[in-house]
């Protein structure tokens, strides 16, 4: 009998490093390696490319919808299902996913909190793509972590405020280098927090160590 390990099934329905290098062009890999690792702004006909790699991937993998995977401020997760199929106009169906519909989603911002932002008939809600979080298959969908904002950029979610603040450090970090004569340093990635536990200790104790 064939027992599968979890390290064969560990990562294994998620869109990753491996998995982008194997499935699209060097090109297309190299341009988005640039978005992920230094921000850059990515290029409509990449994004076309890298969404027709990742649905035929997802398809392999059993998917037959993908979703814009967000954190409202509810304390869960939320998602807005779509379905890869798309009428071909003589009564049958082809599979569709295109780089527009991979990088931006609208879902119904009413639905969530807003901190009183926005009035409730200015319900529209905008999710964006960050391709810095893998995206991965549940329950035969494909998941695309994005950020969610409102329609006039206020934060609606819980993810923007960090990619914004990871951004700000960057850019304060780069600075500071700049000026040690790190001048080569265009951005610099944050991959520590704080310790959740802290410790306050006698002062003369401090100071014996």
């Amino acid at each position: 009998m064939f027992i599968m390990k979890p390290t064969d099934v560990f990562g294994s329905l998620v869109f990753n490093d491996a998995v982008m290098q194997e499935r699209l062009p060097k090109a297309v890999y190299k341009s988005l390696h640039e978005t992920i690792a230094n921000g850059k702004d990515i290029d409509p006909t990449v994004a076309d490319v890298v969404a027709s790699a990742m649905r035929e991937w997802a398809v392999e993998n059993g998917a037959t919808h993908y979703t814009h995977w967000f954190q409202p401020m509810t304390g869960i997760t939320a998602e807005k299902h779509d379905s890869f199929l798309s009428p071909d106009g003589n009564g049958g169906a082809i599979l569709e996913f295109s780089g527009k519909e991979l990088i931006k989603g609208e879902p119904d911002a009413s639905s969530f909190p807003s901190g009183g932002l926005r009035a409730t008939f200015e319900a529209r809600g905008y999710t964006a793509w960050d391709p810095t979080s893998y995206a991965f298959i549940k329950e035969n969908s494909l998941c695309i972590p994005t950020a969610f904002y409102s329609y006039s950029g206020e934060a609606l979610d819980k993810k923007t405020p960090l990619l914004r603040s990871m951004e700000a450090v960057s850019e304060q970090a780069v600075k500071v280098l700049h000026l040690l004569g790190y001048n080569d340093v265009q951005r610099v990635s944050g991959t520590v927090g704080p310790e959740q536990e802290y410790f306050l200790i006698d002062r003369e104790m401090a100071k014996q160590r």
